[in-house]
């Protein structure tokens, strides 16, 4: 069985193949279903496929600012709305210990607000990479999270991709660090849904 590792794509029709069965052109790797194809395109002067530039770490850092920056704005305001009702306590009784009913209150909003925190994470990156192929940080800078293929990834795999990304941050971001070190530019949550970031040219 072949490592997914040395799996590589066809950049004319996007099919799997391995390194020894695809033909280089420049920058492009063709498979040998579209090689005599190619080449006639190449001889006839017709534009050739562009073989895919991969988004690497420090752009793919910066996208990953933006977007925290617009969920960290979205997360102030929920947590606020959250809170009002313990801070609110907590301005009636100044200079005494709050409550044990209180602290229960504070801990269960506490764990509540993370949860719906949550649930604002997974949507937004769920529905913009399914919806659009990126989040709004990725598309400021010409970003877009695609399958192997170049198929667009679906809503569930876009969706375990927001879930594979805590893992990457999890372990001290060296999940995230890893895109700076893959050939194909790929952190941890990319290998674990199979996607890939590239370069739309936007």
């Amino acid at each position: 069985m072949t490592p997914t590792s040395e799996i590589r794509y066809c950049s004319e029709c996007g099919r799997p193949s391995t390194p020894g069965d695809l033909a280089r052109f420049g920058n492009a790797l063709i498979c040998p279903n579209c090689k005599d194809t190619y080449a006639q395109k190449l001889r006839e002067g017709v534009p050739a496929a562009q073989a895919r530039i991969y988004g690497g770490f420090w752009i793919r850092f910066v996208a990953v600012l933006i977007d925290g920056l617009i969920l960290g704005i979205v997360s102030s305001v929920v947590q606020l709305i959250f809170f009002a009702p313990v801070l609110r306590s907590l301005v009636l009784q100044p200079g005494t210990p709050p409550s044990p009913a209180l602290l229960g209150q504070m801990i269960g909003t506490a764990g509540l607000s993370s949860l719906v925190g949550t649930v604002i994470g997974a949507t937004y990156e769920g529905l913009f990479v399914a919806k659009l192929g990126a989040t709004p940080g990725k598309m400021a800078l010409g970003l877009e999270v695609i399958r192997p293929d170049g198929s667009p990834v679906d809503m569930g795999r876009a969706f375990g991709r927001y879930f594979a990304k805590l893992l990457s941050g999890l372990i001290l971001f060296i999940g995230y660090i890893m895109a700076g070190f893959d050939d194909q530019k790929r952190a941890l949550h990319d290998m674990i849904c199979d996607t890939r970031v590239i370069k739309t040219g936007n």
